[in-house]
């Protein structure tokens, strides 16, 4: 009999992190399997899993963790409707349903060698957080890393701690931001976009890869286009539009394209087309 494709998988909550607090808080989920035969999970940085909370609903998550962890997958999530406002009710110990992974993802193979622009804002972060740590892991495989990343307020930069370690390091270059000036803040005030253009990333043997609110994405690309990069070295993902994640409910076209099934990561070149439905 063939397997019911919507049924999960069980795993447990091994920890949970506040990242933000908040009306529009975001915790970080660090999720293992029960079932022995999903403690060897894989995934690719830029997959996506639908996670269950039974009685309250699913939704589908970015893996903000590394394939390099084995024991455990992490997803961040914003507290913003129902299933989400469930979650964040969870603790330690509590049992959630998780189904994928699904989607396609980075090309972290094609991207070696390269240097590698991340420019990420809010919970747009998670994503790019699961492939920088990859990269990050598998270091000399890669160029130059700069990682351009901003929110509204310093309160609402997620992981904190792990920028705080990125800085100390001298393999790659951290770029923090924030919307509006704060005392004590010493590093860059204003918008992602204009953080990138004060950055000037060069374009030669680079590629960027960017997640955020829609406005963010749009004038990043226009920036980076600005800056001399071409449509095919820069990358998007838009894996909060995918619904059911096997092609069935229909819900996630972009004109002719599925989000779940031909993305959610996407070169520019692929989507200019589109720009209407993004």
């Amino acid at each position: 009999m063939k397997a019911n494709p919507y049924l999960p998988s069980l795993a447990i909550i091994e920890g949970v992190k506040e990242e933000v607090e908040g009306n529009r808080a975001i915790k970080t989920f660090r999720l293992a399997f029960q079932d022995d035969k999903k403690k060897n999970f894989s995934f690719i940085p830029g997959q996506c899993v639908m996670i269950s909370l039974f009685g309250s609903g699913e939704c589908m998550f970015a893996i903000s963790s590394s394939p390099t962890q084995k024991d455990y997958i992490e997803v961040s999530v914003m507290k913003h409707g129902k299933v989400t406002s469930a979650l964040h009710k969870l603790e330690k110990g509590d049992t959630l349903g998780v189904r994928g992974p699904y989607g396609n993802n980075f090309d972290v193979e094609g991207w070696k060698k390269r240097n590698l622009i991340f420019i990420g804002g809010g919970i747009g972060q998670a994503p790019l957080r699961s492939v920088i740590n990859y990269i990050l892991d598998n270091r000399e495989d890669y160029g130059n890393i700069d990682i351009i990343y901003g929110a509204r307020t310093s309160a609402d930069l997620c992981y904190k701690d792990e920028f705080v370690e990125l800085e100390k390091r001298n393999d790659v270059k951290a770029h923090l931001s924030i919307d509006v000036d704060e005392e004590h803040w010493e590093k860059y005030v204003g918008f992602v976009p204009d953080n990138l253009l004060e950055v000037n990333p060069a374009p030669e043997n680079a590629i960027a890869i960017t997640c955020g609110p829609p406005i963010m994405i749009h004038y990043v690309i226009q920036n980076l286009l600005k800056l001399g990069f071409k449509e095919e070295q820069i990358y998007t993902t838009l894996e909060m539009r995918m619904k059911c994640g096997i092609g069935i409910c229909g819900r996630c076209n972009i004109g002719n394209l599925y989000v779940c099934k031909d993305g959610p990561v996407f070169s520019y070149d692929q989507l200019k087309e589109l720009q209407g439905d993004i």
